[in-house]
């Protein structure tokens, strides 16, 4: 506790403002947000694409005469 009022008391303004999310990557909390939403939204993509993919092979492609499942 003691720690964090003189952290508060030695940033005044900046105290809880935009700060480096680790301190030694230059990489700040709202760019590491960024980061996590387009990562999120990557996996969604890719469980897409996986799922159609699946479809593809087990009923789409069979249902065209392409190949077969046996």
């Amino acid at each position: 506790m003691g720690e964090a009022k003189r952290r508060k008391e030695a940033l005044g303004e900046q105290y809880g403002q935009e700060a480096r999310f680790i301190s030694w990557l230059p990489i700040t909390k709202s760019q590491s947000q960024q980061f996590i939403q387009m990562t999120t939204i990557g996996a969604w993509v890719g469980i897409g694409f996986l799922i159609f993919a699946w479809l593809t092979v087990r009923f789409i492609g069979p249902a065209f005469g392409w190949w077969q499942i046996e």
